[in-house]
């Protein structure tokens, strides 16, 4: 490794002692600063080569059931375990792993990456399998459109040696894998016509490319029941636990399958595969089930309209228990507009700095409010002072930022591993 990069990976490397704790970005922003080629060279340095996952949505569960499919064949696999998708972020975690040699052990790199982040570091990499989930009109402040966000996956694919995996629903991403000039082929993945009726709403998916997919190989989902799932692979229907109620949760299996499939060429076995993928934990957040002060609860993280729109239609019906609380980085409150909430029934306390917004959108959807509370600690505490409910368990519904308020206001770890 060039000298530069040594002395930016120690630097760095104590400096990620110092806040490995919080999950800080900062040694990594530091080394990207100082050592600029120091993330590529280690990212295409892994003898499997590298592993990356992108797009709008799912891209975190992915990963987390990416990785347990892989490790389960035997590969020693390396992952941003905090999920931090961002440059700094990726950095930081290469740091707490990386030798001085400059090398980390491990045989291939499965990656989470943002977009955004991703598209303006792909040109350094050398990925042999790029995994795509969806494109959305998700965090409007950065990404105006999904024109722009096809772009940018774009970016990232083209640089793929092997496969290129693909949700074959997604008509952004069947169209992105027809303009590919890289050397790399298309693998598939898809959900059933009977699946698809069966969740209308959220998914935004067409017909034609799942009605396609026996012929073309891929992986299919043919049924989904609350936590269990179906898929069609190789012939052969295999049966799936998920972390999560929802369909979503089941493509996000599919990806990872389809993806595990492509790295792993002729070692891979479906049995084993779908087991590993079966044993994940929710991950931070998205349908997580914790206790607090003697009471259970369970997370769910929406972050565009179409998450928020399948979280709640495969919520448990007559809940007596909810709390939505909606920060500040939804700066638009009409983005969730398009969201049918009337399923919640009654909510007991909507929250967050938007909190009038998101309870005026349930009044309109019929959804009976009982208190308007902006002060989410204030929200979070009567709400976890009430006994148990009488169906179901307390839920608390929350955008990105009110998540990251209620994990630090009731002392949960900081970090994304869920």
């Amino acid at each position: 490794m060039h000298r530069r990069s040594w002395s930016a990976e120690l630097c760095g490397s104590s400096r990620a002692g110092e806040s490995r704790a919080g999950g800080s970005a900062v040694p990594g922003l530091v080394v990207n600063k100082i050592a600029p080629g120091f993330l590529a060279s280690v990212l295409n340095g892994f003898p499997d080569g590298l592993v990356i996952v992108s797009g709008s949505s799912g891209k975190s569960t992915t990963t987390k059931m990416l990785v347990a499919a892989l490790r389960a064949h035997g590969v020693a696999v390396f992952t941003n375990q905090s999920t931090a998708n961002i440059s700094q972020g990726l950095t930081s975690a290469l740091l707490e792993e990386v030798s001085l040699s400059g090398r980390i052990h491990g045989d291939m790199a499965v990656l989470e990456m943002d977009e955004g982040h991703g598209a303006l570091i792909s040109a350094t990499l050398n990925p042999r399998v790029v995994a795509l989930t969806n494109v959305m009109v998700d965090q409007i402040d950065r990404f105006h459109d999904s024109d722009m966000v096809v772009a940018m996956l774009a970016r990232i694919a083209n640089r793929a040696s092997g496969t290129v995996v693909i949700n074959a629903d997604d008509a952004s991403l069947t169209g992105l894998a027809e303009r590919l000039d890289g050397p790399a082929v298309i693998a598939r993945y898809g959900v059933t016509a009977e699946v698809l009726a069966e969740n209308p709403r959220g998914l935004g998916y067409s017909l034609t490319a799942s009605e396609r997919m026996p012929a073309a190989g891929g992986v299919l989902l043919t049924s989904v029941s609350g936590r269990s799932a179906s898929v069609l692979l190789e012939g052969a229907s295999f049966d799936l636990e998920l972390p999560a109620r929802g369909v979503h949760y089941a493509v996000d299996a599919l990806t990872a399958i389809a993806a595990a499939r492509a790295a792993l060429g002729d070692r891979f076995d479906a049995a084993t595969a779908c087991s590993a993928v079966s044993t994940i934990p929710p991950v931070f957040g998205r349908g997580e089930i914790v206790t607090v002060r003697g009471h259970r609860v369970e997370f769910v993280l929406v972050q565009n309209p179409a998450s928020f729109q399948l979280n709640v239609d495969s919520l448990e019906p007559g809940l007596d228990q909810v709390l939505v609380a909606i920060g500040s980085d939804v700066r638009d409150p009409s983005y969730f507009w398009p969201v049918d909430t009337s399923a919640l029934g009654r909510v007991l306390i909507a929250s967050g700095s938007k909190a009038h917004d998101i309870a005026l959108q349930l009044a309109y959807d019929g959804v009976i409010v009982d208190r308007i509370e902006p002060d989410l600690g204030r929200a979070l505490d009567d709400f976890l002072a009430l006994p148990d409910p009488v169906h179901g368990i307390k839920t608390i519904i929350f955008s990105a930022d009110s998540m990251r308020r209620t994990r630090a206001h009731l002392g949960l770890a900081s970090n994304r591993e869920g």
